[in-house]
């Protein structure tokens, strides 16, 4: 690995981790509860806004965009002998942070104003206050059954790559210790101080991740002999710099309509009505600061998403230079998969300095505590307040075992959950996660769309069995391409499930309304 040893590795690994331990002491020191649900409402906007941008990108962004900008269906055809339709090739993923950018305006102007006028600490207590009891627990469920299958993959992504690139498997380290020392490290520098601990940590898990970005583009830039002006000219004028597609229609999964409408679903959903992302930005201390910290961080993402789409351009235009070709694997059937999320892992650490290997140590690290720790987080706030009834009874002194023992709890979940994904997952990362994201968070889109847009009350007695059919029936619609398909029209979903998915909940919200009112 271009002289980076195991023990370099843990080295910076272990050094990463007292740094957060160190944050994690000061910022949890006589932590109470409402330092651990909403640092106090207390949070400075601009380290919210910072902190969020790490916790929005992920591992996924960090490893799989700048992988996917190079999946064009050719390179697949060359390697695996069938053509594919891949997304997010080239730059088309701008046209989903083009969408992102729409939502996260949206949330300004309709979402923060609601949660603030009402004081939540769970947003899913509004679905109560408005609807009923069973509205209130299904919503608070699903975002539960989300976020854990959210998490695991971001985590199970990084696990992956800890794995490879460390050789655990060579030094007789399996891949569940990996995945169980992970969540451990996430639990202990969370479990006292929550998200009061999360808003500074993430903030310096943000700098190392869009650093670690930053010094790859400048080692490679080094490597090729070219100035910064000329890689972004040698960048833009390849064939990887597309950003905007409108040849293909809807069938295309990179078609920019469909994207952008996604971004902008997604963006609602997964982060709007996600106690996870909307858990920081209710600990600022006002709606004001709220929305300055909301479209300060919307407005940096666009670029911090372009750097990343750079980045990624120009681990293709490298390892063709060098003649690396995308990393691949062979099933049981003898059948060939990219492995496109390996290709910045396996030049990073193979092919460039030693410095650039430790960045994107550090980077990758740091992409997947960013998510992962304040899913934990949210994941044990939500149970707590939404199913222990914390809120309504602050003042029993059972409550502060009990958040522990459910902090461990989700702890456990989640590293049962990321060991059934490495048996049985061999999709592309981040389309596994928009994909099931589109059946677990529609109904929540549904429940809050009819509670905001209508003035109905709804017979909550029936709301469960509306917001259980409501997915079930989008996946078959899906897997049938709406039935277009018998009469010859091609149209594919995509991550548009969601939409479909959160029409049908408010359609049966719509069902059962109480006329009476």
């Amino acid at each position: 690995m271009n002289g980076l040893s195991a023990s370099v590795i843990f080295t910076v690994i272990g050094l990463y981790f007292v740094v957060l331990f160190f944050i994690s002491y000061f910022t949890g020191k006589d932590a109470d509860q409402d330092d651990f649900f909403t640092a106090n409402r207390n949070s400075k906007w601009y380290l919210v806004a910072f902190g969020m941008i790490g916790a929005s990108l992920s591992g996924v962004t960090f490893i799989s965009i700048p992988g996917a900008v190079g999946a064009f269906p050719e390179v697949y055809e060359g390697i695996t002998g069938t053509a594919e339709h891949k997304s997010n090739i080239a730059f088309s993923y701008m046209q989903m942070v083009f969408g992102y950018f729409l939502g996260y305006v949206v949330i300004s102007v309709v979402l923060l104003p609601l949660y603030y006028r009402l004081q939540l600490t769970s947003i899913y207590s509004y679905l109560e206050q408005r609807f009923g009891y069973n509205s209130y627990k299904i919503g608070a469920a699903y975002f539960l059954l989300s976020r854990i299958i959210g998490a695991s993959f971001r985590l199970y992504l990084v696990a992956i790559v800890f794995q490879t690139v460390c050789n655990m498997t060579q030094i007789s380290i399996p891949f569940s210790v990996t995945v169980a020392v992970t969540i451990l490290l996430i639990w202990l520098y969370t479990f006292r101080g929550g998200i009061k601990t999360i808003v500074y940590t993430d903030t310096l898990q943000t700098l190392f991740m869009l650093g670690a970005a930053v010094f790859t583009v400048y080692a490679i830039s080094d490597k090729m002999g070219q100035s910064l002006g000329e890689i972004i000219s040698t960048v833009s004028d390849s064939p990887y710099s597309q950003i905007f597609f409108f040849e293909n229609g809807w069938s295309d999964p990179n078609n920019f309509f469909k994207q952008f409408i996604s971004g902008a679903l997604i963006t609602i959903v997964m982060t709007g009505l996600d106690q996870d992302m909307m858990q920081k930005n209710l600990s600022c201390r006002n709606l004001k600061e709220a929305r300055t910290n909301m479209l300060t961080f919307a407005t940096i993402l666009i670029f911090v998403n372009l750097l990343f789409l750079g980045l990624g351009a120009l681990l293709y235009i490298y390892g063709a230079q060098l003649g690396i070709e995308v990393p691949s694997i062979t099933n049981s059937d003898g059948e060939i998969s990219l492995k496109t999320d390996l290709l910045y892992p396996v030049i990073a650490l193979q092919h460039l300095s030693p410095i650039a290997g430790i960045a994107f140590i550090l980077g990758i690290i740091a992409a997947a505590y960013s998510s992962a720790d304040s899913a934990l987080t949210s994941l044990t706030t939500s149970f707590c307040v939404d199913f222990l009834g914390f809120e309504k009874d602050k003042t029993n002194p059972n409550n502060q075992s009990t958040r522990l023992k459910v902090h461990i709890g989700f702890s456990v979940i989640l590293f049962l959950v990321i060991i059934i994904f490495h048996e049985i997952s061999n999709d592309s990362i981040i389309n596994d996660l928009f994909k099931v994201a589109g059946y677990t968070y529609g109904p929540l889109l549904g429940l809050f769309a009819f509670g905001i847009f209508t003035q109905y009350k709804i017979k909550d007695r029936y709301v469960i069995p509306v917001c259980v059919i409501a997915p079930i029936l989008s996946y078959f619609l899906n897997k049938h391409d709406l039935f277009l398909a018998y009469i010859n029209i091609t149209f594919s979903l995509g991550f548009l499930i969601i939409l479909l998915n959160g029409m049908l909940t408010f359609f049966g919200l719509w069902l059962i309304r109480d006329k009476a009112q």
